[in-house]
């Protein structure tokens, strides 16, 4: 049964494999039909996140987590995270703090994938 041990593990291989530019670990990570919603507001799917990385037009050099709180009630799991985020996008650097929630959907086959995000700037 999954539990949130479990979804904490899946949570820090996301965050290694996004900055690792990891594809491969992404594309099992998250969900084919995942939307995740930009601090911008803009919808983009697994297919945008994945050819961001891919083509280098998003690269995080740093990840410091200051929080993370999960839930998990049967087969779906939220994790909140905070924490500082820098990088480059579309050849622009950029730090800022920021909360992500993520929905995640857990199965025997797949464990946990991300099935949606949100990305909010703090402060």
């Amino acid at each position: 049964m999954p539990d949130t041990q479990t979804l904490r593990a899946a949570e820090r291989r996301l965050q290694a494999a996004q900055l690792a530019s990891d594809v491969a670990a992404l594309d099992a990570l998250i969900d084919d039909d995942a939307l995740f919603t930009g601090p911008d507001g803009a919808l983009l799917s697994k297919q945008d996140d994945l050819a961001a990385h891919r083509g280098g037009h998003q690269v995080l050099r740093r990840v410091d987590e200051h929080e993370l709180r999960l839930a998990v009630t049967g087969t779906t799991g939220v994790t909140w995270f905070l924490g500082e985020v820098e990088g480059v996008a579309g050849g622009v650097p950029f730090a800022a703090l920021v909360r992500y929630t993520r929905a995640w959907a857990h199965d025997a086959v797949d464990g946990w994938r991300v099935v949606a995000a949100h990305a909010s700037a703090v402060g």
